[in-house]
């Protein structure tokens, strides 16, 4: 039998999740395994050397290089305050010491090094604090020494289509009545502040601008603008690597561009989660190594005893009557189930000969797609 091969959009009920936590450079963890952590949690810290100053001293004091060491009021190691003298040049009287030249530090800081080769200082600003926190409330099952951690949980987990803005937590809030109706700003309330608000068909910039306003944690749509996503951000995004913006909210889409009705069972999940603590990230990386913005709901007690994961997709591909996702012109974003998997090689305009599906769309129109242009959808 004929499969497609094709990556999985996940939307899944109950599922294991794994996340690894690690510093970008040595530190502490400050968890062990075993241990019951929330997103907010600190598993691991480490500072980041702070950025290097030089001062040219030799210029300064019309000095020899090989004089700066000796004119050092600070040493190596020292700390040193915005303003403070640290070096000072020898009077030639006593009572003219008020009239030497002196050096001012133009940083809070240490004296890294005094150089007697080209008569600079290396001043050095205080390290940065860099922490690690969990993400998603579970148990940390591996530590890797000073480096970081693994986390597991339990979850609701659904992947979108694309995002931006990093990680983040709060409780979903559903603020329309179904997956087809936009998120307008009217929708946003004050009571969202810190939840992740979920919203219909789309949103535009200037939802997106009131939920910064209001300090909402995150916004969940099936599509928004290409050109509010440009007004967003300040410039084209180009190669769709985003997850480092600091835009005050994060934002996950689960269809794509433009005004598309959010596929029902991801609405009527997230409904059905409303309430509950979610972790999102917008990363999004499309190309070698994706990255696919995600919502992760964790499942604790009663409410995970009566789960039981559904996967629509089987291990070994797509077959008849699974639901897909249209992921290329003509047709993007459209949703729809797999009629029949044609085993036969088709010529395409581009003369390209690939394998292909017959897809029955949701208004009922069959469509002949390229394996290649469909994404299964995991329940």
């Amino acid at each position: 039998m004929a499969h497609a091969y094709t990556p999985g959009l996940r939307v899944t009920r109950q599922a294991e999740i794994t996340k690894e936590r690690i510093l970008p450079l040595k530190g502490e963890v400050l968890v062990k395994v075993g241990d019951a952590v929330t997103a907010d949690t600190i598993v691991a810290k480490t500072e980041l050397p702070g950025n290097v100053r030089i001062v040219n001293v030799m210029g300064m004091l019309g000095c020899e290089a090989s004089e700066v060491p000796e004119m050092m009021v600070k040493q190596p190691g020292d700390k040193v305050a915005k303003d403070e003298i640290f070096a000072e040049a020898e009077p030639l009287l006593p009572f003219l010491k008020f009239m030497s030249p002196k050096v001012k530090s133009p940083i809070d800081g240490t004296v890294e090094k005094a150089s007697e080769i080209t008569g600079q200082v290396i001043l050095r600003e205080p390290p940065q604090p860099v922490v690690v926190k969990a993400y998603i409330d579970g148990e940390i099952i591996d530590v890797i020494p000073d480096e970081g951690v693994v986390v597991k949980t339990t979850a609701t987990f659904i992947q979108g289509i694309f995002g931006v803005g990093g990680e983040t937590n709060g409780v979903i809030a559903i603020a329309v009545d179904g997956p087809g109706e936009e998120l307008k700003p009217e929708h946003i309330k004050p009571e969202h502040k810190g939840k992740i608000v979920v919203g219909g068909s789309y949103v535009n910039i200037e939802t997106i601008n009131k939920g910064i306003d209001v300090g909402v944690a995150g916004i969940i749509s099936a599509g928004m603008g290409d050109q509010d996503l440009r007004e967003l951000l300040g410039y084209d995004l180009g190669v769709a690597i985003t997850g480092h913006e600091d835009l005050g909210l994060s934002i996950v889409t689960t269809e794509g561009f433009g005004r598309i009705e959010m596929a029902h069972r991801t609405f009527a999940l997230l409904k059905e989660r409303e309430g509950l603590q979610a972790s999102i990230s917008g990363a999004t990386q499309i190309r070698a190594g994706v990255i696919r913005p995600e919502i992760i709901i964790p499942l604790t007690g009663d409410l995970l005893a009566a789960e039981d994961e559904i996967r629509v997709a089987a291990k070994d591909g797509v077959k008849s009557g699974n639901p897909v996702r249209i992921i290329r012109e003509p047709n993007f974003g459209k949703l729809g189930k797999v009629k029949r998997l044609i085993p036969e090689l088709m010529t395409m305009e581009s003369e390209t000969k690939v394998r292909v599906m017959e897809v029955t769309l949701q208004d009922g129109t069959d469509f002949i797609v390229p394996r290649a242009n469909v994404e299964i959808i995991e329940d």
